[in-house]
């Protein structure tokens, strides 16, 4: 079961740290992911992180301005987002890949077979 959190209303050029808290005892066997979808969109990956952390994937559209991260003993993936603008708004979704190999980011959502319940991320202009 994974929980996203730390979504809400920020204005552009701000930042927002989301979590995503996930149960059961092999969370450092799956590859994660940051998912968002914005209306009338298709659901695409933010950022991604391998099993131990050793690779990360980014959309070009966030590079260099969020970053994900995983601290296995806690069981939690985050996604520090900076200079937040308005076509960031979208719900965010964390999910969870059990079937990529090491130091492996797969790209396709359909990859991912586990997902948290999105939390909203606005940024006003």
């Amino acid at each position: 079961q994974l929980q996203a959190s730390g979504g809400g209303l920020v204005q552009a050029g701000g930042s927002l740290k989301l979590s995503c808290a996930a149960s059961g005892r092999d969370f450092s066997n799956y590859a994660m992911g940051w998912f968002r979808q914005a209306p009338g969109k298709e659901r695409e990956l933010v950022g991604g992180i391998s099993r131990a952390g050793s690779t990360k994937r980014y959309a070009d559209s966030v590079k260099g301005r969020f970053t994900i991260s995983r601290v296995n003993a806690y069981n939690t993936v985050y996604l520090q987002m900076s200079s937040l603008k308005p076509e960031d708004t979208a719900v965010y979704y964390c999910a969870a890949d059990r079937d990529a190999p090491g130091g492996i980011v797969r790209l396709p959502a359909t990859s991912y077979g586990y997902w948290g319940q999105g939390t909203q991320v606005t940024v006003s202009s």
